[in-house]
């Protein structure tokens, strides 16, 4: 009976966590649906979202930095899409990377430059003691960051399914010229997108902000993602929540009782295992598109 807890226990803790792996690769997903481009300037946007939050929060309360960061994000977003993305309209995807790479480092660095470079801890207030649920301890703030993804993966379901904008960011994602063509407004769907992709690293900020403390680690939460995105399917927002489940469950339950046996530390690679074999077995994820090229 204890051992069926322990499992059970690391199992609960493991989804936790992947919920707020599942929150990072929700932004990447935003950005190559509507650009077909992996952004690697989205574990920066997560840095940016949440140092700026803890820096602005003591002058202006949690009310007032929260909206000056969700405009800050859109501020961004406008940015990135009259700066870098409208100069590479129609130009190889492999430009559109290169230049979120770059990004990247750039909203990093003025990040540092205007709040400083050294670690700051963001409180959200909550009580530091889990409460106990069928004899499962399960912290208050996992928990809440779990909720928050609930009502973010719904939103973004109905609002690529449901809405004008989604669809014609899907349309944007299969070819960017033809949807030109179409009449889409690129620039205006690109400036969504990012702004969408903004309020996700804002909130994946706050909780792993939370969890780790704001400071430069904070952007390499991106680099857990990237095997969430094999398994799931780089283009699906079921698909991130799905594995980011998977890896976090995965993750613990290794650590917890393969670990004691191989030496600590296989959650650090578990991940990157799974994602190795899903290339090997099924490259395009459990839910992304199978895509299939004439030669």
């Amino acid at each position: 009976m204890g051992d069926g807890k322990f499992v059970l226990e690391l199992l609960v803790s493991g989804l936790l966590v992947g919920v707020l792996y599942a929150l990072v690769a929700l932004g990447f997903v935003l950005i190559y649906k509507a650009s077909d481009v992996f952004n690697f300037a989205q574990g920066a946007m997560t840095f940016v979202a949440a140092l700026a939050l803890v820096s602005l929060a003591p002058g202006l309360g949690w009310v007032g930095a929260v909206v000056v960061t969700v405009a800050l994000m859109g501020l961004i977003a406008v940015g990135v899409e009259r700066l870098v993305l409208r100069p590479l309209v129609g130009q190889p995807h492999l430009s559109l990377a290169v230049a979120t790479l770059g990004l990247g480092f750039v909203l990093e660095g003025l990040a540092q430059l205007v709040w400083g470079t050294q670690p700051k801890r963001l409180d959200l207030g909550l009580p530091p003691q889990p409460f106990q649920v069928a004899g499962i301890f399960v912290g208050r703030a996992d928990l809440l960051s779990a909720v928050v993804a609930a009502v973010l993966v719904l939103g973004l379901v109905w609002f690529f399914q449901r809405t004008k904008v989604g669809l014609a960011l899907r349309a944007v994602a299969d070819d960017h010229e033809a949807a030109l063509a179409m009449g889409i407004r690129l620039k205006t769907v690109w400036s969504v997108v990012w702004a969408l992709s903004g309020m996700v690293a804002l909130v994946a900020g706050v909780v792993w902000g939370h969890r780790l403390g704001v400071h430069f680690a904070v952007s390499l939460v991106a680099f857990k993602a990237l095997p969430v995105l094999i398994i799931g399917g780089i283009d699906s927002v079921p698909g991130a929540i799905v594995a980011g489940l998977l890896v976090g469950a995965g993750e613990s339950l290794a650590e917890g009782l393969v670990g004691p046996y191989v030496g600590r530390g296989i959650q650090d690679v578990f991940a990157y295992l799974l994602a190795l074999v899903f290339l090997l077995i099924r490259p395009h994820g459990l839910f992304g598109r199978e895509i299939i090229e004439r030669v």
